[in-house]
């Protein structure tokens, strides 16, 4: 069985068709499935996901690209919902260069808050990261994340810096770019980080892997990512299948 660590079944995408959404995960061997929600609309809705669905599990944090929107009351609120027995992570948190919505300097205090915040509540991180890897693995070391570790969500940095993440108690999370032709990096990565430090994901709807690549994404191509990984480490599919499934059971806690 085949477990999506990051995926966003609480955006509008899924509002017509999420019930064969989550048929379809299923039939392609997808047991488990975390749902990531990173601002208010989008907790609330992981909130509702993980009261309905068994094998739905939350991670919930506020995104750095709206960190100028985020106020000490949504910390709070945060904080009091992550007590929650299904919430198993906290995030997806980091830093964005990407887009320019939030200073480089709000994101990073936001980012150091919520790591503290992970921390008092004995949550792993989810890390979001683009465009600003080595100021994020910077204010991990220095917040000692390693206390709780994580997952270095849809990893895209080198074989270095996923060492550097190994070192301080996080896992490495490949999704749907791993598949594509010329992402080269993910597939060293790939090949590099041991069996039990790997995670897979989604990060559905965005980011489908080969041959969806630009269509919406959903928790069933996980196994697409999968079969990649499995291949490209020359072990057996359901080896890495059951890798991955007791890697993440492990981090979240999840008997």
């Amino acid at each position: 069985m085949l477990f999506d660590t990051h995926a966003h079944l609480n955006a509008d995408d899924y509002r017509d068709d999420l019930e064969e959404v989550i048929e379809r995960a299923g039939n392609a061997g997808v047991s488990d499935i975390v749902v990531v929600g990173f601002d208010r609309p989008t907790i609330e809705r992981t909130m509702e996901l993980v009261e309905k669905y068994d094998h739905i599990y939350g991670c919930i944090g506020w995104h750095p690209v709206d960190a100028v929107d985020c106020t000490e009351e949504d910390l709070q609120w945060i904080e009091q919902l992550c007590k929650h027995p299904k919430i198993v992570a906290y995030g997806e948190i980091g830093l964005d260069y990407h887009w320019d919505k939030s200073p480089k300097d709000v994101q990073q205090r936001l980012f150091r808050e919520q790591i503290r915040l992970a921390k008092k509540l004995r949550l792993p991180i989810a890390i979001h990261t683009r465009d600003a890897m080595e100021d994020t693995v910077t204010i991990l070391k220095e917040e000692h994340a390693e206390e709780v570790g994580g997952i270095m969500h849809c990893f895209s940095g080198s074989v270095e810096t996923a060492r550097e993440c190994m070192k301080m108690n996080f896992y490495i999370s490949l999704g749907g770019p791993v598949t594509f032709k010329n992402a080269k990096r993910p597939k060293a990565v790939a090949k590099e980080v041991p069996l039990d430090r790997i995670l897979i994901e989604t990060d559905c709807p965005y980011l489908a892997p080969h041959p969806y690549r630009g269509k919406r994404n959903e928790p069933a191509y996980v196994k697409l990512v999968a079969e990649q990984i499995a291949d490209i480490k020359g072990v057996p599919f359901k080896e890495l299948a059951e890798a991955t499934t007791k890697n993440a059971k492990l981090l979240f806690g999840i008997e």
